[in-house]
């Protein structure tokens, strides 16, 4: 039995019309074959209840996971104030789970879903979503295990201003929780992942650091020192855009001989960095920026490393879950990280996304998954 694939977009008034219509539009394509699995990427000024209630409603028991995004992405582009439904159906089961207390405790969340894990031998793929605003990821990652199955996750994004956003599973949605898809069947996933940030040559000394709040570099509050390099009083970072702009500027943090990309959500009114990964003190970081130019490169990579991983299976569906910064950095050319995807693979295949706050990817030589911002993460499907 073949693998098919569907996207279904739509934009309402309320999310349940909005759900409701993007869920038809999907079936349609899908033709005869029934949905195994769904994937839904919903905007944030929608509610959740209605959107679920919008998508079940036509869906009924289809397993279906999923988050919310300022914006949504198709091979058409994107798409804001919008809800996106991707379904496959065909030779593959999906069950998934609704994990809520993830931001309580990522580890207890982590250690409950390595057991669904073991009680699954056959898997073939693990997907999930989390809070991108509560929670902490690294926890998470580093409670997983690696394995022979392809792994892929998101930090859900939504409001900002607020730090809400919401994550979903079948009827069940809320937020702070942890959504997960754990697939069996004939197929082949590939994952791939890049940036198109680069250092800039500022360097800098973390020198304190709490939780989830980087507080100084170099001795002064995190606002001063951008302040001093971008020439806005340290004062304004704490306003809107930019306290939300500071994400197009992540630091690149020294762990090992790795350079790990950490990113600000938001600039604190006491001029302190909230992050949504603990950065440690008394490491070195350096100033990074990017650009279209090679967030489009970064762009052809990823899909060429997930088509690489699909060792000859044929394409037939692609999740493509790009940072938040992005949105941002191509503003003025919006979804041109899409356009790169399809250089690689094709204009016809089946696009479904949406902007996060951290993707997560599988660990190299059996280490933990690792959490990853600033990146774009494409995963295509294919038929084993």
């Amino acid at each position: 039995m073949t693998i098919n694939a569907s996207i279904g977009q739509a934009h309402a008034l309320n999310g349940r019309d909005a759900g409701l219509q993007a869920t038809h539009h999907a079936l349609n394509r899908l033709g005869s074959a029934s949905p195994a699995l769904g994937f839904v990427i919903a905007s944030h000024q929608y509610q959740a209840r209605e959107v679920v209630s919008g998508v079940s409603g036509l869906l009924g028991d289809t397993p279906m996971i999923g988050f919310s995004s300022p914006a949504g992405l198709t091979m058409d582009g994107l798409h804001p104030n919008s809800v996106i439904v991707g379904l496959l159906g065909g030779d593959l089961q999906a069950e998934t789970h609704w994990m809520p207390g993830y931001a309580q405790s990522a580890r207890e969340t982590g250690s409950k879903l390595s057991k669904h894990i073991a009680d699954a031998p056959d898997m073939r793929a693990l997907f999930f979503f989390a809070d991108g605003f509560n929670g902490d990821a690294d926890q998470l990652c580093n409670s997983l295990s690696g394995g022979s199955y392809a792994l892929a996750g998101a930090l859900s994004s939504g409001d900002l201003h607020t730090g809400h956003s919401y994550q979903l599973a079948g009827p069940q949605t809320g937020t702070g929780a942890l959504t997960a898809a754990l697939v069996r069947g004939n197929l082949r996933v590939g994952v791939g992942a890049a940036h198109g940030w680069n250092p800039v040559g500022s360097q800098f000394r973390v020198t304190r650091s709490r939780g989830f709040w980087l507080r100084t570099l170099d001795g002064r509050p995190a606002s001063e020192t951008y302040a001093q390099l971008f020439g806005y009083p340290a004062r304004d970072w704490a306003f809107p855009p930019l306290s939300h702009l500071a994400r197009l500027y992540p630091l690149g943090v020294e762990q090992g001989e790795q350079l790990v990309i950490r990113a600000p959500i938001r600039v604190e009114a006491d001029g302190s960095f909230r992050m949504n990964a603990p950065v440690r003190d008394g490491v070195d970081a350096y100033l990074l920026v990017g650009s279209r130019v090679s967030c489009e490169n970064a762009a052809h990579e990823a899909a060429q490393q997930a088509l690489q991983k699909l060792e000859g299976a044929r394409p037939v569906f692609a999740l493509v879950l790009a940072d938040l910064a992005w949105e941002m950095l191509l503003k003025s050319h919006p979804g041109s990280e899409i356009e790169a995807v399809q250089d690689i693979l094709g204009r016809n295949l089946p696009i479904a996304g949406g902007y996060t706050l951290g993707q997560i990817v599988q660990g190299k030589d059996s280490r933990p998954p690792q959490m990853l911002n600033q990146h774009i993460m494409v995963i295509v499907f294919g038929e084993a």
